[in-house]
């Protein structure tokens, strides 16, 4: 637990992504290859079930402390974290005792099936065996709250270096359902992986927001224009009579979009696509929400399959007949692309994203007008000249989006946030009016600066009418402008509404609450944008 400890700290102090690697690569190649096993296990989403209730937690912490548990309870809305709260009040560690990290875990495996008086007992010997980071750890695994600031993508890049190794080869091998308890080290990421080649993927070009008008770009001719999906950006590759799906961020998202296996009935062997998985109606995207609804999950029912199927809207060519043609001109690969898609029937997996025909910048302004209605974000201006560069690349990629909806709504709960500004009220819930009641619609923690933070925090402090843990009920009183790229129904939520990528665009000091939006104002945007 002492290396694993160690490791959580390096991470934890740090924002840097070469720090984060460089300590996960260090200890890939240093710690115990169970441990390792077992470290991939908790960044990749695979935890021990919960063994015990956070009240039963918080009983026998306030026991242990010897401090009565009204105090733990008064502790734990100020820390803003159960599982910190505890590790500071425990008394100091009795014992020495240092369990590795597998030992711990297969024990915490084997909680839930042992009575409650064994769980207390293991329980509290652990806490007497641990420094306060190793307690502070060990309480996330045992309520199933661990989370830390490891991305999938960086933890594979980290393996890839400790191992020498490929990052997309390594991608491919933490795929499917593989528990520690079932493998070994070797078999996960050391053993020969030949299909791993044919499911490599190549680097995303990454375009760049254009804040005035594109007319700075030069003649229009020189353009291509196509719509920004709002969707998830993916490669489809079709190598070796098999297919793989990639995200941007670079993760294997195959079993996820098991429609697109189909692309093999339609397309030949060697093909790259770049382009947007959609949810599709037959004439044009549905809405996000339907997309994201697949997301997280590791088989999709025949339901959500039927309801919301996936296509690739594919806008670019990158590999042709086995050969990479990235170097070519976009206007080449596009015609390409065309070609090989031209008379697919309308149901096949991967249709063309279409083309906005223009003249003049200002009639493409105009058609970028309706891109809601398209349920689009904006437009894309590629040069038609550009060879498929890799990364973020200022000067033959743009994208145009439109100015985001907005908003007023009124501050009805604040919480503390975290790291840098774990001593500040940072993230809040806002509330639109339906007649006399506030009703909540969504959250954001987003878009104000450090000093107005600052001053929210000293507000909240002083008009906080109830505590529910962290969380702090106020007088409704603040109104913000909250901006968000789209709305959509959801039965999750009290509004019936949820927005998408919402901030905070400026604190309206301006406008009292009454004045601040309602859900029919809301509903009216779903309506009109939905």
């Amino acid at each position: 637990m002492k290396a694993f400890a160690e490791l959580f700290t390096a991470i934890d102090q740090s924002t840097k992504t070469t720090v984060k690697t460089a300590a996960l690569a260090e200890y890939f190649r240093t710690a115990p290859e169970p441990d390792r096993l077992w470290t991939v296990a908790l960044f990749s989403g695979r935890r021990p079930k919960r063994a015990v209730t956070t009240t039963q937690l918080r009983e026998w912490a306030a026991e242990r402390a010897g401090v009565p548990l009204w105090l733990l309870e008064e502790c734990y809305p100020i820390v803003g974290d159960l599982a910190e709260t505890i590790a500071l009040l425990l008394p100091p560690p009795g014992r020495g005792r240092d369990r590795t990290l597998t030992a711990m875990l297969e024990a915490l495996s084997d909680l839930p099936n042992r009575d409650l008086e064994a769980r207390k007992a293991f329980i509290l010997e652990a806490w007497d065996g641990l420094d306060e980071t190793e307690r502070f750890l060990f309480n996330k695994l045992i309520t199933g709250g661990f989370r830390i600031g490891v991305s999938r993508k960086l933890m594979t890049r980290a393996l890839a270096q400790a191992t020498g190794q490929d990052e997309p080869a390594m991608a491919l091998r933490l795929m499917g359902d593989w528990t520690p308890q079932g493998t070994t080290w070797d078999r996960l990421v050391a053993a020969d992986t030949p299909e791993a080649d044919d499911s490599r993927p190549y680097p995303f070009y990454l375009a760049y927001q254009i804040d005035a008008g594109p007319e700075t770009l030069g003649a229009p001719r020189d353009w291509l224009a196509e719509w920004k999906w709002d969707g998830i950006r993916g490669q489809l590759i079709l190598r070796g009579g098999s297919h793989h799906v990639w995200s941007r961020g670079e993760e294997l998202m195959t079993d996820r979009f098991p429609e697109l296996a189909r692309a093999l009935d339609f397309l030949p062997p060697g093909h790259v696509f770049d382009g947007e998985l959609v949810t599709w109606d037959g004439t044009r995207p549905l809405p996000f929400n339907t997309l994201q609804q697949r997301i997280g999950r590791k088989t999709v029912p025949k339901k959500l399959l039927r309801e919301a199927p996936v296509v690739m809207l594919a806008y670019d060519l990158l590999e042709a007949d086995g050969l990479d043609i990235r170097d070519r001109p976009l206007s080449e690969r596009r015609a390409r692309l065309d070609a090989l898609l031209e008379g697919l029937p309308a149901d096949a997996p991967v249709l063309p994203s279409p083309r906005v025909a223009f003249d003049n910048w200002q009639a493409l302004a105009e058609t970028r007008a309706t891109a809601r209605e398209r349920r689009a974000e904006g437009l894309m201006l590629k040069r038609l000249d550009a060879p498929y560069l890799a990364g973020r690349k200022k000067g033959d990629w743009w994208k145009w989006k439109l100015d985001p909806l907005s908003v007023d709504a009124v501050m009805i709960y604040a919480q503390q946030g975290h790291g840098r500004r774990a001593n500040l009220f940072t993230d809040f819930t806002f509330a639109a009016w339906d007649g006399n009641e506030l009703v909540p619609f969504t959250k954001a923690y987003s878009g104000l600066t450090d000093a107005e933070f600052n001053e929210i925090t000293s507000w909240v402090r002083r008009n906080t009418l109830q505590r529910f843990g962290p969380v702090r009920q106020v007088r409704p009183e603040l109104v913000f402008e909250i901006a968000f790229e789209g709305i959509q129904p959801s039965p999750r939520h009290k509004s019936g509404l949820a927005l998408r990528f919402p901030r905070m665009a400026r604190w309206r000091r301006d406008k009292p609450a009454q004045e601040a939006n309602t859900l029919t104002d809301l509903r009216d945007l779903l309506a009109a944008w939905g």
